[in-house]
């Protein structure tokens, strides 16, 4: 009886212990999902980081001419359960990592055919399988990324006061 009583004691402790060590992770896995107008279901998976009072474009990506996970951690994916257009260019089913490349209020969209990759340090443009251009606008601040999709197609990504658009249909 003595053994089993320190024995709850200790699996007690050990827990309490390891459950207080556990720490926010800093940017957190989130997916945003839609099936569009279309029948087409449109999922992305993307780490989302925080602003944290830095400065985008100086601090943090994105940054003007580089190319961008559109994320942290690992690359973000876009994943579309049938053929689509994009910007009204077309784009397989399939998955793909998400790029952007920002130039002012130009935006690139990049669709990389190599969906499982660690940030943007393998990314390589011959394995693009789309690239769209879109402007950029200012919206109301956002401290998390944060990427929504509407029923009509229409996906938007909001950072700081960036604010991206583009459709899926």
């Amino acid at each position: 009886m003595k053994y089993a009583l320190l024995l709850v004691l200790a699996a007690t402790t050990l827990f309490t212990a390891s459950a207080q060590d556990k720490k926010p992770v800093a940017s957190p896995p989130m997916t945003a999902k839609e099936t569009i107008s279309s029948g087409a279901t449109v999922t992305i998976n993307y780490s989302a980081p925080s602003v944290k009072g830095r400065t985008i474009g100086k601090d943090l990506e994105p940054k003007d001419g580089a190319v961008w996970r559109t994320g942290a951690n690992k690359a973000t994916t876009f994943e579309v359960s049938q053929d689509v257009t994009v910007e009204g260019q077309a784009l397989p089913k399939g998955k793909y990592s998400l790029f952007t490349l920002v130039n002012g209020d130009e935006w690139t969209i990049i669709f990389n055919k190599t969906a499982d990759q660690w940030g943007a340090f393998d990314y390589k443009d011959a394995d693009d399988a789309l690239r769209v251009k879109v402007k950029g606008m200012k919206g109301a601040f956002m401290e998390k990324l944060t990427f929504t999709i509407a029923k009509d197609g229409k996906v938007a990504m909001h950072w700081g006061d960036h604010k991206v658009d583009f459709t899926v249909k």
